[in-house]
């Protein structure tokens, strides 16, 4: 630095000095000029965090956002064209539940499902993707070039006059001990900035057009993308209530309890019943012993295929002995109709002309009872 700037600094830095430690007003600006300070004060403020906010809006994760920015830094570096991409929340889903979806496979209606919401949200992703895009190019990028073009450019003017106005005032302090010339100069130089930084706040000022555009680009950008969502989540429905009415109009399958076949030591299948794991018990509270079927006797006369199941029935899974008054007699196979439910361990049914009381656990229910 040359000595003349030497001395412009400390007579800067003197005049800083006494107006903090004596309270000394300097050169006030007018009216005007300080109502097109304070907005342009505020709009700056205000881009800086609209463009914060903006991209958080974007991209909630910052940790995911660190991430992106960390990647796309390094893609630069290494002269990758390709940019990493946000890791969409939707995306995320939709590729969770399509997998397993394929999984549960084609013929489960919820694996189905499972792929047709996961599909719905892949191509929700796709659609924030486009909204980034969009709102980085209409909105984010204008933003940011005014913030480091004009905005700046205001800034270094206001510093410079902010400058001019410390060696003005410096001088008039000095007036005696400063040629009258080197003070007009100073005063011509301060006018000049001022007007300078006058013209640049009005332009911008002035240019209240193109803010309202970029606005309006951002809800335009925002629109498009909760018009693909509706139309993507209004498809998914009206799918979702198509597989709802397949689902429930599939016939009910009962489970039903079959022989377990075991291999003998001379190549012969021995059948072995299932046998209830607890001995039922009677209508007065005592337990009942199960009585197994002979083997000789066939299980029963009637199949499914010539069953007309057209009330409340069950099927014998073993014989029923009764031991009290009241409980009705069966066997293995007999089709029992049933007349009512007494509580969770008994039926009350009828077997041709006889009727009475019998285990709950004893019998496979094919009709069930209507509901109370």
């Amino acid at each position: 630095m040359s000595i003349s700037g030497m001395k412009k600094q400390f007579r800067k830095a003197s005049q800083r000095l006494n107006e903090r430690l004596t309270g000394a007003e300097g050169t006030r600006m007018d009216d005007d000029f300080q109502k097109l300070q304070k907005s342009v004060s505020v709009i700056d403020a205000l881009v800086a965090e609209l463009l914060s906010r903006t991209t958080e809006l974007l991209q909630p994760n910052p940790a995911y956002r660190a991430k992106v920015g960390m990647l796309s830094t390094v893609s630069r570096i290494r002269g990758q064209a390709r940019a990493t991409g946000y890791p969409q929340t939707e995306r995320i889903l939709g590729n969770c539940m399509v997998s397993y979806g394929q999984q549960l496979g084609a013929a489960s209606e919820f694996g189905g499902a499972l792929t047709d919401v996961g599909g719905a949200l892949q191509q929700i992703g796709q659609a924030r993707d486009a909204l980034n895009i969009t709102v980085k190019q209409t909105f984010i990028d204008p933003l940011q070039k005014l913030h480091h073009s004009e905005l700046k450019q205001i800034k270094f003017q206001l510093k410079k006059l902010n400058s001019q106005r410390l060696d003005l005032d410096y001088k008039k302090r000095q007036q005696g001990k400063v040629a009258a010339g080197e003070l007009q100069r100073a005063w011509d130089k301060f006018s000049w900035s001022t007007e300078m930084a006058e013209r640049s706040m009005f332009v911008l000022l002035q240019n209240e057009a193109d803010l309202v555009s970029h606005l309006a680009a951002l809800i335009s950008g925002l629109l498009d993308f909760h018009r693909n969502t509706q139309h993507i989540l209004l498809g998914l429905h009206g799918n979702l209530q198509a597989r709802l009415t397949a689902a429930s109009n599939k016939p009910e399958r009962r489970f039903r309890s079959r022989k377990v076949q075991v291999q003998g030591d001379h190549n012969s299948i021995v059948g072995l019943d299932h046998q209830p794991s607890d001995p039922a018990f009677t209508s007065s509270g005592e337990r009942h012993p199960v009585v197994p079927s002979g083997p000789s006797r066939p299980i029963s006369n009637i199949t499914d295929n010539n069953l007309v199941l057209d009330q409340p029935c069950c099927r014998a899974m073993y014989s029923f002995l009764p031991s009290h008054d009241g409980e009705l007699e069966f066997s293995e196979g007999d089709i029992i109709l049933l007349v009512r439910q007494v509580d969770a361990n008994w039926y009350e049914g009828s077997l041709g002309a006889r009727s009475g009381l019998l285990p709950a656990c004893y019998v496979d229910v094919l009709v069930p009872l209507p509901l109370p």
